[in-house]
């Protein structure tokens, strides 16, 4: 039976703008299963997973759970977690780490501080966790994230058997190699499996082997990005992932911090592709660099063109995908 990321492969769907968006990663070991949607549906208390949920809505924040590698049993669940959190916005990008024994502690966070990469919203004073007036519940002790760049590989079967099938073994195979991966819940767009988010700077990729997500890790510690397989930088909109990818390509720019998206407004269609696609939106993206340059970027979200699955056992649609039309560069 067909998978629907063998049905994208085979329709070569584009990978560009397609990341999950996150300015702000919360990510908190959970080991044993994972449910569909597994921050309420695992053995994180259900409660606490969506209170969590709440807290970071609308606030740059993605919570999400991790485990490494391995057999998952339903028992011998650790007495501390690790939890990281990572800002990916170029040139402000960090990750810390810290231990804790019960995850509600993540609660009295500020939510809004760490989605806009205040770094010294972790090392607040600690005050009541929703739900627990009467003593403060004190923060966990954060520290540099001292490791490689990290993997962060999907693989929540329950979500889509894609993750499962194609994800795990990945994960597993970089695992032996040493490798610092960990196993991801959801973060969009099963079709692409095996997908992958690389931490500190946000890039997710998509299709992935193990020998390109080695050479994406080597070009990590080399603060370089390898555009072959990316989905787009988790910092921004889809639009924005779409515009800074396709300049980056333009003009062979490795440089992780080197650009960024400076502004991002919707913009009407040209006449010829509104009569043809009347309902979809346009946008003009204005991409920077550090060395002062810029390129004004004009993207148009399209249906594909041939229906497919978004997900496995899905009634086949035809998902809108970002499309460049031009690039523009700006007077210096």
């Amino acid at each position: 039976m067909s998978t629907c990321a063998t049905r994208s492969r085979e329709l070569a769907e584009p990978l560009a703008g397609t990341a999950a968006t996150a300015r702000t990663w919360l990510l908190i070991e959970q080991s044993g299963p994972w449910g569909a949607k597994a921050v309420t549906a695992s053995h994180l208390d259900p409660a606490v997973g969506r209170a969590l949920e709440q807290a970071a809505e609308g606030t740059g924040v993605r919570v999400a759970l991790i485990r490494r590698p391995g057999r998952h049993a339903d028992c011998h669940l650790p007495t501390r977690q690790q939890v990281i959190v990572a800002h990916t916005l170029p040139g402000r990008s960090w990750m810390r780490t810290a231990q804790v024994t019960d995850p509600a502690a993540l609660l009295a966070l500020d939510f809004a501080a760490l989605g806009a990469g205040d770094v010294h919203a972790l090392d607040a004073t600690a005050r009541p966790a929703p739900g627990s007036p009467d003593a403060p519940m004190p923060l966990p002790r954060w520290e540099p994230y001292a490791g490689e760049p990290l993997a962060l590989v999907c693989t929540n079967g329950k979500r889509d058997r894609c993750c499962a099938l194609l994800g795990r073994p990945l994960a597993a195979e970089l695992a032996t190699s040493g490798a610092d991966v960990w196993e991801i819940t959801h973060i969009g767009g099963h079709r692409f499996s095996p997908t992958l988010v690389v931490l500190p700077y946000g890039y997710a990729y998509g299709r992935a082997t193990a020998h390109s997500v080695k050479e994406v890790l080597a070009g990590a510690r080399r603060g370089r990005i390898v555009t072959e397989g990316a989905r787009g930088r988790s910092a921004w909109d889809r639009p924005g992932q779409a515009a800074a990818l396709a300049v980056r390509r333009h003009i062979d720019e490795p440089q992780a911090d080197a650009l960024t998206v400076a502004d991002l407004a919707h913009q009407p269609l040209s006449a010829e592709l509104a009569a043809a696609q009347p309902a979809a939106p346009g946008w003009a993206a204005t991409v920077r660099h550090t060395d002062g340059r810029g390129w004004q970027v004009a993207l148009a979200q399209l249906p594909a063109e041939l229906p497919r699955p978004e997900s496995c056992g899905a009634t086949p649609g035809t998902p809108a995908r970002v499309d460049v039309l031009a690039i523009h560069p700006l007077a210096t």
